[in-house]
């Protein structure tokens, strides 16, 4: 358990229940104790209602294991040897489609909060790259599923003991330098991966969509395709500052698919509705090949797992399948 974010520890067990609007913030602030000790009592109640709101979005079936579909093989690994976050231990995974030729380049994803996107029953990822990629309606794919660091100071304000705000929170190039040359070694060292920027993509939630984007956003010429659900493009470490960069900034050659919903949270950072319906009109401003979904989840994966196999079509819908 001590090697689980604050964040992902709340998605994977908190997200079984359902919060009043009308809960005392009080009880909020005491569950919230031992993962952000520092949380006031108001933004306690506000983010434990947007994370344990009641949806009533479900998986579809191409994210669902189906009969006569080669299953992919899923690795687990352990690095506790960043040089750019020293000190830090984390577990990640990658999965192989049965469909992977050594002799051919395969795509890459790379989803931050990997534990969450692999194992939460709301969204089962390797699932849907088994359906799509055998009904070739995506290319062939590998993913790099990566917790974020285990011992760190936790949240801006919130406090805590992991190190996923200042991986995930912190605009700049210390996360896409440790992607590049700590991370994506550890794949290409076992597999055949293109180089095309087209064929890399990277996928977060809340703080893990922002490291997402920035990765993309300071090296286009390695990722060229993000997915941000419920992203936390909010006052944290900088991440509420993309909307004005993307506008003011020539067009980087970047696709971007973001997902929010109405019951998301609205913190001492900002609010995640309003900075996401931002980051959608600068974008739409400055030209991108984007696309924007607003639902009425909250503060978690179950939206963005109902839609997971759409936003693959869509996303790699600009990539040859073969």
């Amino acid at each position: 358990m001590k090697k689980l974010s604050a964040f992902l520890f709340l998605s994977l067990f908190l997200t079984q229940f359902t919060w009043s609007q009308t809960a005392d913030t009080a009880a909020a602030k005491k569950l919230f104790s031992g993962v952000f000790p520092g949380i006031p009592g108001k933004d306690a109640g506000a983010f434990m209602t947007a994370l344990t709101v009641k949806e009533e979005y479900k998986l579809g079936e191409d994210s669902k294991k189906q009969p006569g579909v080669p299953e992919g093989t899923v690795t687990k690994y352990h690095m506790a040897d960043s040089k750019i976050y020293p000190g830090t231990q984390r577990d990640y995974w990658i999965y192989v489609p049965k469909q992977y030729d050594p002799k051919k380049p395969a795509c890459l994803m790379i989803f931050q909060d990997g534990q969450g996107y692999l194992f939460d029953g709301s969204f089962l990822a390797a699932n849907a790259l088994d359906n799509l990629i055998n009904k070739k309606e995506i290319p062939v794919i590998i993913a790099l599923f990566i917790n974020s660091g285990d011992k760190g100071p936790g949240t801006p304000i919130y406090g805590g003991h992991d190190n996923r705000s200042v991986e995930y929170d912190a605009v700049g190039p210390a996360y896409p330098k440790f992607l590049i040359e700590e991370m994506m070694p550890k794949v290409t060292a076992l597999y055949n991966i293109t180089r095309d920027p087209k064929g890399i993509a990277l996928v977060g939630i809340s703080s893990g969509a922002v490291a997402a984007f920035n990765a993309a956003w300071e090296r286009p010429d390695v990722f060229g395709k993000v997915v941000s659900h419920v992203g936390s493009f909010v006052d944290i470490c900088g991440g509420d500052k993309f909307p004005n960069l993307i506008r003011r900034t020539p067009k980087k050659p970047i696709k971007v698919f973001l997902q929010d919903g109405a019951n998301d949270a609205d913190l001492i950072f900002g609010s995640w509705i309003l900075a996401n319906k931002q980051m959608a009109s600068a974008l739409e401003y400055s030209g991108y090949d984007y696309k924007y979904v607003f639902g009425a989840g909250g503060h978690s994966l179950h939206h963005g797992g109902a839609i997971f196999p759409e936003t693959l079509r869509w996303l790699w819908s600009d990539y040859p399948k073969e």
